[in-house]
């Protein structure tokens, strides 16, 4: 980036994309106060009258990665029609998102590993996982299935074990393969809706 562009953005655009990077790259813990102000190139007390301590820089930087994994996944979702097709949307998202070369997996679930619970990190984890949950029941009940919440809370734990095993290395396979669970559990969850159905009707007839 050049200087030109650095001195148009403002102290917290700066420390916030030094947080970024640095956070991500090697860890909330690891990185100190001292070296994201002089990758943001700003004061120290720049920091501390933007955000008033290193765990509301936290706060700010996993707020700013859960909300563009929101977008992100929001975006791919509305692409897409038919219900079954949006809920595996949020796997090829995350298809794509496990081969880029910076890939370090979950931001937030990186973080909270570190963290304390009731830290900012912890409880910025905890509102991005309910809102994922949120999402993919919502789709869930779209397709639909007799018991949303559980095809979701399924859904939701293969979403976080790719982001671990991703973290521990590249691997191109990971993401078709974790799409194609996802399919294999929507039809599992879609043939218990047939049967209960029929049940059903054979009670009542």
């Amino acid at each position: 980036m050049s200087p030109q562009v650095t001195e148009h953005r403002s102290a917290r655009d700066r420390l916030l994309a030094a947080a970024d990077e640095l956070f991500y790259e090697q860890g909330i813990h690891t990185v100190g106060i001292d070296k994201i102000i002089e990758r943001a190139g700003v004061a120290k007390a720049s920091l501390y009258t933007t955000f008033g301590s290193k765990d509301e820089l936290v706060r700010a930087y996993l707020e700013g990665r859960d909300e563009a994994r929101r977008a992100r996944l929001l975006a791919a979702i509305d692409r897409c029609e038919d219900p079954i097709d949006r809920l595996l949307a949020v796997f090829e998202s995350l298809s794509e998102s496990v081969l880029r070369p910076t890939f370090r997996g979950c931001a937030m679930a990186n973080a909270a590993a570190e963290s304390d619970p009731g830290s900012p990190a912890s409880e910025v984890t905890l509102a991005a996982r309910r809102w994922m949950l949120d999402l993919l029941t919502g789709l869930a009940a779209a397709i639909p299935v007799t018991d949303p919440d559980e095809l979701a809370l399924q859904l939701c734990l293969l979403y976080d074990g790719v982001n671990v095993q991703s973290r521990l290395g590249s691997d191109s396979t990971r993401g078709p393969a974790a799409t194609a669970a996802a399919r294999t559990l929507i039809a599992a969850a879609r043939a218990r809706t047939r049967g209960s159905r029929r049940s059903s009707a054979k009670a009542d007839a």
